[in-house]
């Protein structure tokens, strides 16, 4: 029986020739039947591509061949399956693009890349060199989500700071704002996702004041692998594709509340709005009935 793994890396790496990386990438996904989103710019290659688990390996010996990517960072997850033509069922498609920024916080002047990745980020930490922190410095230890919000509602870490943003973007005039200006003498940790967000949000709470600025090397999921749910994280993680999250383990808690009911749940899905972007936490029986966001039920004069 096939076997479907779904693949998540990155590195930050100079890159002479960005469109040229883009074209080989997509060459090669496509000869394996692999779907997913790869994006690339001049300062490196971030990525999230799943298919038969003999495809997946062999697209990951290919990529670092490259010299460049020899040192990319990765994890993997399971796939749900694949479909009949054996592709992933978890993408829709194969999406290669070259983008300014291979993380868009709209800042690219202000992240500096040599080949041994991002110059002047936070310091990194493994899982257990974090609980070491944490038994150091207890209380004084804040953790910072690096995610848009709505990924923090179904998992985030123990009394971790969620900004108030839907994306990326939204980063640096939130760290400007002031309203974290207390935090500058403190011991900050940030996680996100994989990791990779972290790499250039470190840089930036470190230019802009914040004093002993740490980031979790390779994100939740690292640490979900290693330390399940028995650590401190709590929940659900939020995933950019056909699954929307995932579990470490079958004792997950689930800290969510559906939008509409309160009642617990895990379960992310959109605004039934066909021009929304925003996902909700749904129970099954409000999932089922397709509800709509706060502002497109303000706008059609119904309740969320």
């Amino acid at each position: 029986m096939a076997i479907s793994k779904i693949l998540l890396y990155y590195v930050f790496t100079p890159l002479a020739d960005p469109d040229a990386i883009r074209l080989w990438q997509r060459d090669l996904c496509e000869s394996l039947n692999l779907r997913g989103r790869i994006l690339i710019s001049k300062d490196g290659l971030n990525g999230t591509v799943g298919g038969e688990l003999n495809a997946v390996k062999k697209y990951l010996r290919k990529t670092r061949e490259y010299p460049a990517f020899k040192n990319l960072d990765i994890k993997w997850s399971e796939g749900t399956g694949l479909d009949d033509t054996g592709a992933s069922a978890d993408f829709p498609r194969l999406v290669v693009k070259v983008r300014e920024e291979i993380v868009s916080f709209g800042a690219p002047g202000e992240l500096e890349v040599d080949k041994n990745g991002v110059v002047g980020g936070g310091t990194k930490l493994q899982p257990a060199e974090l609980h070491e922190l944490v038994a150091e410095r207890g209380d004084d230890v804040v953790f910072f989500d690096g995610r848009n919000a709505f990924e923090a509602e179904i998992g985030h870490f123990k009394n971790a700071v969620v900004p108030d943003v839907s994306n990326t973007r939204e980063f640096v005039a939130e760290l400007e704002s002031g309203k974290y200006d207390h935090l500058k003498d403190k011991p900050v940790v940030t996680y996100c996702t994989g990791g990779i967000r972290c790499e250039v949000l470190s840089g930036l709470m470190k230019s802009r004041g914040f004093g002993e600025v740490y980031q979790l090397d390779g994100g939740i999921v690292r640490y979900g692998e290693t330390f399940g749910d028995e650590g401190l994280w709590e929940g659900s993680l939020y995933v950019f594709d056909n699954r929307l999250s995932i579990d470490f383990t079958d004792s997950a808690a689930v800290v969510g509340e559906c939008a509409v009911c309160g009642t617990p749940s895990k379960r992310m899905q959109n605004c039934a709005d066909a021009s929304c972007r925003v996902q909700m936490v749904l129970c099954n029986e409000h999932a089922a009935a397709a509800p709509l966001c706060e502002e497109h039920a303000a706008a059609n004069g119904v309740v969320a």
